[in-house]
């Protein structure tokens, strides 16, 4: 048989076959490193016309029979029917727009190419691949479940991807998932997710309408109470469109209201009832009422909301007597400690409108709708669709999502969330934070964490003046775009810090303990409940698991507000950090998975076991440990307190008894 015979042999009989589908040279590497051998799949390809099984064959007969150098460059790559590239699978990141980003597309594809043929070119492992070509593996890593065979799936034995995970990684998912939150746990949803609503859903529309409606009327209490050197109320100097260094010129925004006529004197006093109103909502004194809520009747909401526009875009002046300054106080006392986003919504109540089932800044076209976009100028609907899209505007957030609602749209085709508009900044430019997990079993519920992470900049100054996506929208695959901008010669060329970076950040603010105080304690706690939330409505398959990315906002107190869940976060690096993290966690990750079922006290690197479910209300919980450790320990209270597990469908099944 020869050596590659000989471990082909001792792989089968180990069970050490595995196959990767997608750009996964570590993967790829790490498993060989451990004498696993490859059996390559094909792959969906429209310029494939040869069977790649006969294709690989005829190769490895060619090497096998001695063919000569000037031959074998002559014979077709051997990867090219066999191992899939990121051309032919599910992209990272959908480009857009389409023919703008097609060259720089092509060029990541050869990248991409030319980097797993380094790793495909060496003979002994194209031979033991060919040896064990009608084996089914025992391990498969792929970029999405849909590329591998329905018949050959079921019979590998781990799986890197569970089906079925809309519930937890769609924007629509997540949101509806949440909102079952108090079912699972005793957590107010509003400490660490943002109001968010499904626009197709009317019900969920209406909410939003007076969510907003209650937004502005808020802002306009604490608009009259700022007091901003002479200039008047609510106007924001605004960073000149084509300055990159951060530097703030007066920007009004352009309203349709006539711009020299006063306000309505009763604005303050229809904000301060409207704001009465809801406290006694929030505090259940409305609990016998028949009649729609107050909030959406008591007040002119069209005429109000046009003078809202006005104070908040245009800087018109409020002038209050001594009592409306104190009533306005009082009220937004009362109100903070009622609602836990009060700190976090700013005064210009933006939202922010994103397509329902995209996620990894696929689909994202981004941009602002009419009144905040630079210049001033209005972009047509049409030309935003589909696209995040930032406003604050209440109409524009309507007429956007209508216009991108055909007849073949599913059921609900948006999702609108609370722009955070006091995010934490660094050198004046927003970031996010992406954090790794990996569940490894869903019944029970098996979860680790990750203790290293990046973060994400923009490539513009933060200014709610301008809603533009290289000031608001982080995702690298949105970012990329800008390269050449540089928001503060502080942040790094690529935009991409480690968590290292940022906790001596924080050092150096006088915040050393924000991290493992605040931050780190807050995204696990949002992160287990959301998985809690969405179990029940995932496909669940034991020996399967799977490398979750979660994407964090950090507010100005610390707070960590969960955006969105990725499955299948890219690999891909993009900075010299994320090269070296995204090497790190697909390592610890197989130590995980892999190495740990033969020895379970090996490294797993930087995982730590987050919440491990076993029975009813009980989880196992690895406490503060030390870095490599797997010690366990069996407390009531795991690392995020658990609850009982009850799930939303409630039924009572039996039969009827006769008398004997």
């Amino acid at each position: 048989l020869g050596w590659g015979g000989l471990s082909s042999l001792l792989s089968l009989q180990e069970k050490k076959i595995f196959a990767v589908q997608g750009p996964y040279p570590i993967i790829r590497r790490l498993l060989r490193a451990r004498g696993w051998v490859e059996r390559k799949l094909p792959r969906k390809s429209r310029q494939l016309k040869q069977q790649p099984g006969d294709q690989r064959k005829q190769k490895v007969e060619k090497r096998a029979g001695g063919g000569t150098d000037k031959q074998r460059e002559a014979e077709p790559n051997p990867r090219a029917g066999a191992q899939p590239s990121l051309g032919t699978t599910e992209p990272l990141h959908q480009p857009w727009p389409r023919d703008k980003n097609k060259g720089e597309r092509e060029d990541e594809d050869k990248k991409e190419d030319k980097e797993q043929c380094s790793e495909d070119s060496d003979d002994i492992h194209d031979l033991m691949s060919f040896l064990v070509q009608d084996q089914v593996p025992n391990f498969l890593w792929t970029i999405r479940l849909g590329n591998i065979d329905r018949e050959l799936l079921p019979r590998i034995e781990v799986v890197n991807r569970f089906p079925r995970l809309n519930a937890l990684c769609t924007k629509e998912g997540l949101c509806q998932s949440l909102q079952n939150l108090p079912w699972f746990e005793q957590v107010d949803l509003n400490t660490f997710f943002p109001r968010c609503y499904r626009l197709g859903f009317m019900d969920e529309q209406e909410a939003f309408i007076e969510d907003f409606r209650l937004t502005a009327a808020r802002s306009l209490l604490k608009l009259a109470l700022q007091k901003v050197g002479d200039r008047p109320v609510g106007t924001e100097q605004a960073p000149q469109s084509d300055r990159v260094s951060g530097d703030h010129v007066s920007h009004p925004m352009p309203s349709t209201a006539r711009p020299r006529s006063s306000l309505y004197p009763q604005l303050v006093e229809e904000a301060l009832e409207v704001c009465e109103q809801h406290l006694s909502v929030l505090g259940h004194q409305d609990i016998d009422r028949n009649t729609p809520s107050p909030c959406r009747t008591c007040i002119a909401w069209d005429r109000f909301l046009q003078e809202y526009y006005r104070v908040a875009h245009e800087g018109i002046r409020l002038v209050l007597s001594k009592k409306q300054r104190e009533q306005c106080q009082d009220v937004l006392r009362r109100l903070e400690e009622q609602l836990p986003q009060l700190g976090i919504e700013g005064n210009l109540n933006v939202w922010i409108l994103k397509p329902s089932a995209k996620s990894r800044g696929r689909g994202e076209a981004g941009g602002s709708m009419g009144h905040t976009y630079p210049h001033g100028e209005g972009i047509s609907p049409s030309l935003c669709c589909p696209g995040i899209v930032c406003s604050n505007r209440l109409e524009e957030v309507l007429e956007l999502a209508r216009s991108c609602a055909g007849s073949s749209a599913r059921v609900c085709e948006w999702v609108v969330q609370k722009y955070v508009e006091r995010p934490l900044t660094i050198f004046d430019t927003k970031f996010d934070i992406r954090q790794w997990f990996v569940v490894t079993d869903w019944k029970p519920l098996t979860v680790w964490f990750y203790r290293d992470c990046y973060l994400r900049f923009c490539s513009r100054p933060f200014s709610l003046c301008h809603l533009e996506p290289a000031r608001h929208l982080c995702n690298v695959s949105i970012q990329k775009r800008y390269k050449t901008l540089q928001p503060d010669p502080r942040v790094p060329p690529d935009k991409i810090w480690s968590n290292t970076e940022f906790q001596e950040h924080l050092a150096q603010l006088g915040q050393a303990d924000a991290w493992q105080r605040v931050i780190v304690p807050g995204m696990k706690a949002a992160i287990l409940n959301a998985l809690r939330c969405a179990r029940d409505h995932v496909g669940s398959r034991k020996g399967s698991f799977e490398l979750f990315g979660a994407d964090f906002l950090i507010g100005k107190d610390f707070q960590p507000w969960l955006l969105e869940i990725n499955s299948c976060p890219t690999m891909s690096p993009s900075s010299v950090v994320t090269r070296r993290l995204c090497a790190n966690v697909q390592r610890d990750t197989l130590r995980l998975v892999l190495d740990r079922k033969d020895n379970p006290t090996c490294s797993i690197g930087a995982f730590e076991l987050l919440y491990r479910e076993v029975g009813w209300g009980l989880g196992i919980a690895a406490p503060q440990a030390p870095q490599n450790t797997t010690t366990l320990c069996v407390s009531l209270q795991a690392a995020v307190s658990s609850c009982l597990s009850v799930g939303l469908q409630l039924e009572v099944t039996g039969c009827s008894l006769k008398n004997p």
